[in-house]
């Protein structure tokens, strides 16, 4: 049997694990372990002396995974900007930013529901995790939006669906992940995502609006507050803005010259601003432990899954699968744009069973190196390429666009986490609730989707400033 056939069994067998139940870290790591025996004793000729070779020469490489892809100094900015969410949540800033909201922009038609995408685009900028927004969230604005007489799927479809904004406005965690798979600038990618996601986000704030006119009383405004009123709000939602000033500043260097430090060493700066922030709060010791608690946990299982599925990609190298699969992708006798429709509306389907990184984590080894060949390859200049822009502009393209789709598994059922968070928080709504109140939001992110593929410069316009300096 060959290493492709091999490649493809292991790949089938990982697929059928997941479909089970079986969790993508140890699923991919069993794969990926499995393939790499296999793959070594199909060298010897499946020689029954030669199994205990191959089993500890794919022992060995499996081994090595863990510590050595974990310890990059990239990743250590996933557990930073989780804290940094955490942080600002128990130092009150997420309550501030929703009621400024609330004032300002209340009034629409659907307006308690408008306040709480855009409240959480803003805490998406100080979180880098998606779930723990929506968590934040489900606390702060249901309540209020029932209170008012919001229909409870719609309330808590909002907050889920919301929630996905962190995976694209940075500081993101995900984003952080694809950089380091595909091997290209982390500070790049985090600010690609900056118009991307306040694009989402109008359009999350306009199907608000427009359902709420659709339907009575679907979606009632908040009225009332004063100008006065309204100015009182803002002192409370700087800090925000503050630390995202920050981290902006540090990592970038808006005035020229090099960077003031590295994304990690930003994103630490941002969780020690927050936390000085939550101690004059009134932040405890029980409030700061939870935080470390949460961060930990969240940023466990995310290590987790990045090692696991790290050693089914070493096994994917030596079956040489994404090779095969970006030739096979380059011959196909389509256009290039329909491919890469195709491509995502894969990324649909293995969304409604896999978590977001997970997904991206498994298919990116194969399916990256596909859409720059069909791009033109490596060396592409804009000129000749078929989506026109160079290999590394391509790269970040197709990231934001992966990322937003990525962001579809957590509302899609019966995976969607951010629907599962948010009835767990929420005992008001079960989670068959969540799941309707989100699906709306699918129309969004389809336009969302198609706007980024019009017109890539949504996506570029920023890092092409950044790589330009």
């Amino acid at each position: 049997m060959s290493s492709i056939e091999i490649g493809l069994f292991v790949s089938a067998g990982l697929l059928l694990m997941v479909l089970i139940g079986v969790r993508v870290a140890f699923a991919a790591a069993l794969s990926g372990l499995i393939g790499l025996v296999w793959i070594f004793w199909a060298k010897k000729g499946y020689a029954g002396e030669e199994f205990g070779w191959a089993l500890t020469v794919a022992t060995k490489i499996a081994g090595q995974v863990p510590h050595s892809k974990i310890s990059s100094q990239a990743l250590s900015l996933i557990p930073t900007f989780i804290l940094i969410g955490y942080l600002a949540y128990y130092a009150g800033l997420t309550k501030a930013l929703f009621e400024a909201a609330k004032r300002w922009i209340g009034w629409l038609p659907g307006g308690l529901a408008v306040s709480t995408v855009f409240s959480t685009a803003g805490f998406a900028a100080v979180s880098g995790a998606s779930i723990a927004t929506s968590a934040v969230f489900a606390r702060v604005a249901i309540p209020e939006m029932l209170a008012l007489g919001y229909d409870k799927r719609f309330a808590a479809g909002v907050v889920a669906a919301a929630g996905t904004l962190a995976s694209l406005i940075p500081p993101s965690a995900i984003l952080v992940i694809y950089a380091i798979i595909v091997e290209q600038n982390v500070g790049a990618l985090l600010l690609a995502g900056f118009l991307p996601g306040l694009f989402s986000a109008v359009l999350y704030g306009g199907l608000v609006v427009c359902m709420a006119m659709m339907f009575k009383d679907f979606g009632p405004p908040v009225k009332g507050f004063t100008w006065k009123q309204k100015f009182a709000s803002l002192p409370g939602a700087l800090p925000i803005l503050f630390v995202v000033t920050i981290i902006i500043f540090f990592i970038y260097n808006p005035f020229g010259g090099d960077a003031w430090g590295t994304p990690t060493e930003g994103g630490a700066l941002g969780a020690f601003v927050v936390f000085v922030m939550a101690l004059y709060k009134g932040m405890r010791w029980p409030q700061l432990k939870d935080s470390l608690l949460e961060t930990a946990k969240l940023s466990v299982m995310i290590f987790s899954i990045i090692w696991g599925v790290l050693i089914y990609v070493r096994f994917l190298g030596f079956a040489d699968l994404p090779g095969v699969f970006a030739d096979w992708v380059q011959g196909l006798d389509q256009s290039p744009l329909l491919t890469l429709v195709l491509i995502l509306c894969a990324y649909a389907v293995l969304g409604m069973f896999m978590d977001a990184i997970g997904m991206m984590l498994l298919t990116l080894p194969v399916v990256f190196p596909a859409i720059i060949a069909l791009n033109g390859g490596a060396d592409v200049t804009a000129a000749n390429s078929a989506f026109g822009m160079d290999s590394v502009s391509c790269a970040i393209w197709f990231g934001i666009i992966v990322v937003k789709m990525a962001e579809l598994c957590l509302i899609t059922p019966p995976i969607g986490l951010n629907c599962f968070v948010v009835a767990g928080v929420c005992p008001q709504v079960t989670v068959q609730d969540v799941f309707r109140g989100s699906a709306p939001f699918f129309i969004a992110d389809a336009l969302t989707i198609a706007g980024l593929i019009a017109f890539p410069q949504i996506v570029l316009f920023l890092p092409n400033l950044l790589l330009s300096g």
